[in-house]
């Protein structure tokens, strides 16, 4: 089976109470929808929560967030191809998969395209308490023009697409923060989003990011629930 969730933050307590539930096995596969929290503490600490991750009876596959160092600039990852797409992985842990922006991957014969990162709004705390913060947080131009390019490919048409946020225009407004000046945050790639959405042509789009659980017509905002991956006719759009 394929399940998929929201942001785990690094505390997977209730991950492994699914497993349990679900009597999972290292073949069923979790797609975590960013923040999975794995490489966000370094050292010591991201090893222990590795080591337990991997001891899990379940297969992960994480979608970069904001909250974690791209695995591609981390020394101890290494890149394969898995379902079609490229990951990265670390060989002492072969159960965490890190997904490589712009690929597309083959779940049992639905195409899914994987647009991770975003913007964070607790950029300064995280730099002044000396919390894990990146600058490549959000896509770059090269992985914009690569998503692109990997859509022209596929003549705009995919089954799913797995972002960590989401389109500008489905943006939960409901759960913006008391406080924060929405004029001062960067919103560029959800509007990024929204120009690949305007376009594109799927049938389902999982998101996280927003610690909140909400669907808005072909898009769901996941975060503490479980589900099982999108399994609609692929014949629907290809």
């Amino acid at each position: 089976m394929i399940y998929i969730t929201g942001d785990t933050h690094g505390s997977f307590g209730r991950v492994e109470e699914f497993c349990e539930k679900m009597k999972t096995t290292e073949k069923d596969i979790l797609i975590i929808l960013g923040d999975a929290g794995i490489n966000f503490s370094g050292g010591r600490y991201d090893r222990m929560k590795k080591e337990y991750l991997n001891a899990l009876p379940i297969t992960f596959f994480c979608i970069h967030g904001n909250h974690e160092q791209r695995p591609g600039t981390i020394p101890t990852y290494r890149e394969k191809q898995w379902r079609g797409g490229s990951v990265y992985y670390e060989e002492e842990y072969p159960s965490l998969l890190f997904a490589k922006d712009g690929e597309v991957f083959d779940f049992d014969g639905k195409k899914a395209i994987v647009i991770g990162g975003a913007y964070s709004i607790d950029k300064m705390v995280r730099l002044i308490y000396g919390y894990g913060w990146w600058p490549d947080e959000q896509p770059s131009e090269e992985i914009r023009r690569y998503v692109e390019q990997q859509l022209d490919s596929l003549g705009w048409k995919v089954n799913v697409v797995l972002s960590h946020t989401t389109p500008l225009k489905y943006a939960p407004i409901e759960m913006f923060l008391p406080g924060i000046d929405q004029s001062r945050v960067d919103k560029s790639t959800e509007e990024w989003l929204d120009g690949i959405e305007n376009r594109l042509e799927y049938q389902k789009w999982y998101c996280g990011h927003y610690h909140t659980e909400k669907k808005v017509d072909r898009l769901e905002i996941m975060f503490e629930n479980f589900d099982v991956f999108y399994s609609e006719p692929f014949s629907k759009v290809l």
